[in-house]
C-alpha cells in the first residue's frame, strides 16, 4: 500500500472513531454504518483525483462535489435530476430536513430517535468533517492541523451527550488522530529511502519486520501523552475530575462546586410533541389534596431579557434534612406529607422531580443539593432513568390575608430576584402598572396579574404558536395574546418583576392523572412552567397564568369581600380509569386542539416570542457572505500567484541583502511558472542543472532559453561568488519566460496554470511550517515554566 493510501486509510478511520461521540445522541446507531460507506467513498474520490494528478484544490474540490451527489443521492433522490444531480428542488429538500432536523433536536430526549432530519445532519456533518481532515492530512500531507475538525466533532458530541462515558469517546477520537499522525511521520519518513532502526536485538524476520525506532519512539510518545491526558485531570480538583471524572465519586472536600446548566426547559421538552403520551413519572402519597402536588424539576431565575434558565448555583452534598424554607413562617398552615416516586425507564433528566418544598429525599445515586432552589441535580452523569425514591414535604396553605399583610423582604433577596435586563420594551412595565392599578399591596398585584393572563385579558392557550428569541418577545406575547404554559408563565414574572415583587419560573409536571389503584401517573402532556413569587412569611408561593391548566391556587381567591379582585374560575381534576399512558385529565384541550394534536406539544423552550418582524438583514448578509465565498474561494489560487508574482519581480532597494532576495525571488518565479505548466522543480539540482531541465522539458525557444540561463547564472553568481554584482532586467526575463510557457501550452494547460497553479501549494506548506514553529515555541515555553523553580520551601 502507497504512503497516500495508507494515509488516507488512516485519515478516513480517524474521522469514524471522533464520530463515535455522537453514538449516544440518537437511537438507533446505524447512522454510522451509512456515514462509514459514504466517508470512503469520498476518501476512494479523494485517492483517484490524487492519481491522476489534479491540482490539490481540484482535489478537494472534485471530493466536495463528490460529497454533494452523495448526500444527494441518499436525502434528495426523488427531487434530483437523474436521482442524483441536486437542483434548486434538491436543496430545498435538504433544507427542509436541516430545519426538520432542528426542530427533532429541540423536541426529543437524549438518545433521540433517528428521524431523517437528525440522519441529514449526522451524516452531512461527518462527512464534512471527513473532508477537512482528507484535505489536510493527505492532500496538502499536513496531519498536524487536521486535528482540529477532529476536535470540533468530538467538542459538539461530547459537550451535547456528556456522562461518564466521555472519556471513552476521547480516547477513540485521540487515538484515531495519533495513528493519523504516526502514518504520516512513517510516510515522510520513507521518502529518505530505508530508515536505519538500529541492530537487530536477534536474527530472523521478526528483526526486520517491527516497526524502525522513529515510529516505536512515536507510538511510546503519544501512549503516555494519551495516558497523561486521561490520568493526571483526577489528581488537579482545579480541573474537576477531567476526562474520567464520570468515572471518579464523590465531590470536593467539602461537598461543594458549582452548576451551571443549560435551559433544564430544553431537557424537558425534548420528548415533548410526541404521538403518544408516555408516562413519565407515577407516584403515591399520603394526601388526598393532590391539585398541589405539582412535582416541581427546577427554578429559573436568571432572566436576561430573552430567556429564564438557572443561574450559576453553589451545590453541596445532599443534606439528610433540608433546612427550613425560605421566608416560611411557623403561623402559616403547613402539612407534613410523604411521596414516594417511580421514574419510567426511558425518561432521563438531570433535575430530580419532587414536591416542592421538600424537606428530606431519600434516594440512591449520585446527587448534589442546590440549596437556593432546593433542588436535586445529578453529578457524574446520574439521571432520572428508573430511579425510585421517597420525599417529605410540605403542603404550605397559606390565606389570602397572610400573603396581602406580608412584609417587604430582605433587601439582598429582593434586589436579585427583581431584576430586569435594560433590553426589556417598556411596554412590558406598563402593562403590568395598567394591569395592576389600584392595588393596595403586592398579593393583589400579582392576583390581577394571573387573573389577566387566565380570565380577563382575552389570551387563548394554544399550542401552535411559534416560539423565538429576542428582547420583545413577551411584548409580542402581549400584543398577539396566544400562547402555552411558557409564554404565560415567563410573561407573568417579568412583569411581577417590575412591579417590585420577587419573581422567578418553576419548571416541573402538573398533579398528574388519578389510577384505580390509588396511583397518580404523570405523562409527558403534564409538563409545565409557572411563575413563583416571593411573599415574606409565606416564602416563594405558586400563580397559575396560564388558561385550562393545572389549577389555579386556593389562596389566589380572595377570602373577604371588600376587595375588587375577581375570583378565577378553577380547572378540575377528575380521576381516569384509563391506563397509564393515556392522557392526562389535568389538561383541559379544546376539540380542535385535540384533533391537531396540538395539546401534545407543548414543550419549554429557552424563550418565548420571536423577534420583531421585518427586513431579514442577518439572512441577507449570510446569504451575501454565502455567494463571495462561493466566487471567491475558487479563485484564491490565482489571486494568491497574481500577489505573489507582483511582489517578487516588483521594486527592490539597492542594498545588498535586497538585490539577493530580489535576484532569488526572480528565479523561484520562473521555477513556479514552469511548476504552474507541468514541470516540478527539483531542489536538488543546482540551478544551471535545474534551467536545463527547464528548457528541455518546457520545450522553450531560443531567445526563453538564454532567459533561464540567464536567470540561473545570476542566481549562482549571488550564491557562489565572493562579491556578487546585481543583474539588470531579471524581471523582464522571468516575464518573457511566462510568455514562451503561455504561448507553447495548450488552451488547458493556460486554464489550469492561471485558475489552479500548482505552486498554490505553497500557501499549505508555509502554514503548517508556522504551525510547527508554534507548536515548537509553545513547548519550548511550557517546558521553561515546568523548569522554572516554585520558590516554595519544602
Amino acid at each position: 500500500m502507497s504512503g497516500s493510501a495508507r494515509l488516507a486509510l488512516c485519515a478516513t478511520a480517524a474521522t469514524i472513531m471522533a464520530a463515535c461521540a455522537l453514538l449516544p445522541l440518537v437511537d438507533p446507531a446505524t447512522w454510522l454504518f451509512q456515514a462509514a460507506f459514504l466517508l470512503a467513498v469520498q476518501s476512494g474520490a479523494g485517492a483517484l483525483t490524487r492519481r491522476v494528478p489534479l491540482a490539490r484544490p481540484l482535489t478537494v474540490a472534485v471530493q466536495a462535489v463528490v460529497t454533494l451527489l452523495l448526500l444527494t443521492l441518499v436525502f434528495a433522490r426523488q427531487q434530483a435530476f437523474l436521482g442524483i444531480i441536486p437542483g434548486p428542488e434538491a436543496f430545498n429538500q435538504f433544507g427542509v430536513l436541516l430545519q426538520s432536523g432542528a426542530d427533532d433536536v429541540g423536541r426529543f430526549a437524549i438518545p433521540a430517535p433517528l428521524s431523517d432530519g437528525i440522519r441529514l445532519m449526522l451524516v452531512g456533518g461527518v462527512l464534512l468533517i471527513g473532508l477537512a481532515v482528507d484535505a489536510l492530512a493527505v492532500t496538502f500531507r499536513s496531519a498536524a492541523p487536521a486535528g482540529l475538525p477532529l476536535l470540533a466533532l468530538y467538542s459538539v458530541a461530547a459537550g451535547l451527550s456528556g456522562g461518564g462515558a466521555a472519556w471513552l469517546w476521547f480516547l477513540l477520537a485521540a487515538v484515531g488522530y495519533l495513528t493519523l499522525l504516526l502514518a504520516e511521520g512513517r510516510d515522510r519518513l520513507s521518502q529518505w529511502g530505508r530508515v536505519f532502526g538500529g541492530a537487530s536485538r536477534a536474527p530472523g524476520p521478526e528483526s526486520s519486520d517491527g516497526p524502525v525506532t522513529p515510529v516505536r519512539t512515536g507510538r511510546r510518545i503519544g501512549a503516555v501523552a494519551l495516558g497523561v491526558a486521561l490520568v493526571v485531570p483526577l489528581a488537579l480538583p482545579s480541573l474537576d475530575g477531567g476526562l474520567l471524572d464520570g468515572l471518579a465519586t464523590g465531590g470536593g472536600s467539602e461537598g461543594g462546586g458549582t452548576i451551571s446548566a443549560v435551559n433544564p426547559l430544553v431537557s424537558l421538552h425534548d420528548s415533548l410533541n410526541v404521538d403518544e403520551d408516555r408516562e413519565v413519572l407515577s407516584y403515591r402519597t399520603n394526601t388526598d389534596d393532590t391539585q398541589d402536588m405539582y412535582l416541581r424539576i427546577v427554578s429559573l431565575d436568571d432572566f436576561d431579557g430573552t430567556a429564564w434558565k438557572p443561574a450559576q448555583r453553589h451545590v453541596l452534598d445532599v443534606p439528610e434534612t433540608f433546612p427550613a424554607p425560605t421566608g416560611l413562617g411557623s403561623d402559616v398552615r403547613q402539612t407534613s406529607i410523604q411521596t414516594r416516586v417511580s421514574a419510567a425507564d426511558w425518561y432521563a433528566q438531570d433535575w430530580l422531580p419532587m414536591p416542592y418544598p421538600a424537606s428530606q429525599v431519600d434516594i440512591q445515586g449520585s446527587w448534589r443539593y442546590e440549596p437556593v432552589g432546593r433542588t436535586l441535580v445529578g453529578d457524574h452523569g446520574q439521571n432520572t432513568r428508573g430511579v425510585q425514591y421517597e420525599v417529605t414535604s410540605l403542603l404550605v396553605q397559606p390565606t389570602a390575608e397572610q400573603l396581602a399583610n406580608a412584609p417587604e423582604p430582605d433587601p439582598a433577596l429582593k434586589r436579585e430576584f427583581t431584576e430586569v435586563p435594560d433590553s426589556l420594551p417598556s411596554v412590558v412595565a406598563d402593562t403590568a402598572r395598567e394591569v395592576t392599578a389600584g392595588s393596595a399591596n403586592h398579593y393583589e398585584q400579582a392576583v390581577k396579574l394571573q387573573d389577566y393572563f387566565a380570565v380577563s385579558g382575552g389570551f387563548t392557550y394554544d399550542t401552535e404558536v411559534q416560539v423565538g428569541s429576542g428582547s420583545a418577545a413577551i411584548a409580542r406575547f402581549l400584543k398577539d395574546k396566544e400562547g402555552f404554559c411558557v409564554h404565560f408563565s415567563f410573561a407573568m414574572a417579568a412583569m411581577a418583576r417590575t412591579l417590585g415583587i420577587p419573581a422567578r419560573v418553576a419548571v416541573g409536571f402538573t398533579p398528574g392523572s388519578a389510577q384505580p389503584d390509588g396511583s397518580m401517573t404523570v405523562g409527558l402532556r403534564d409538563a409545565h412552567a409557572w411563575p413563583e413569587l416571593y411573599f415574606e412569611g409565606v416564602g416563594w408561593t405558586r400563580f397559575e397564568p396560564t388558561p385550562n391548566r393545572g389549577s389555579v391556587p386556593e389562596y389566589t381567591q380572595p377570602e373577604t369581600s371588600g376587595t375588587d379582585v375577581p375570583t378565577a374560575p378553577r380547572p378540575t381534576t377528575s380521576a381516569s380509569s384509563e391506563p397509564a399512558a393515556s392522557a392526562s385529565a389535568t389538561e383541559s384541550c379544546s376539540a380542535q386542539e385535540r384533533k391537531l394534536e396540538a395539546c401534545p406539544s407543548e414543550s419549554a423552550p429557552a424563550a418565548v416570542g420571536s423577534e420583531d418582524e421585518g427586513i431579514p438583514w442577518l439572512q441577507i448578509l449570510g446569504l451575501a457572505l454565502a455567494g463571495l465565498l462561493v466566487l471567491g474561494v475558487p479563485l484564491l489560487p490565482m489571486l494568491w500567484r497574481l500577489r505573489i508574482r507582483g511582489l517578487r519581480l516588483g521594486g527592490h532597494g539597492r542594498t545588498e541583502a535586497d538585490v539577493a532576495v530580489y535576484t532569488l525571488g526572480a528565479w523561484l518565479e520562473v521555477t513556479d511558472t514552469a511548476w504552474d505548466y507541468g514541470i516540478e522543480p527539483d531542489d536538488s539540482q543546482t540551478p544551471r542543472k535545474a534551467a536545463e531541465r527547464i528548457v528541455r522539458l518546457g520545450l522553450l525557444e531560443p531567445t526563453a532559453a538564454e532567459a533561464v540561463h540567464r536567470l540561473a547564472a545570476a542566481v549562482e553568481q549571488m550564491l557562489y561568488a565572493p562579491r556578487p554584482l546585481p543583474t539588470a532586467g531579471l524581471a523582464e526575463d522571468a516575464r518573457q519566460i511566462a510568455d514562451a510557457f503561455r504561448t507553447s501550452a495548450s488552451r488547458s494547460a493556460r486554464l489550469r496554470a492561471l485558475f489552479a497553479p500548482r505552486s498554490a501549494i505553497r500557501v499549505a506548506w508555509a502554514a503548517s511550517a508556522h504551525w510547527a514553529a508554534l507548536s515548537a515555541r509553545l513547548a519550548a515555553r511550557r517546558e521553561t515554566l515546568l523548569r522554572r523553580p516554585s520558590g516554595q520551601n519544602g
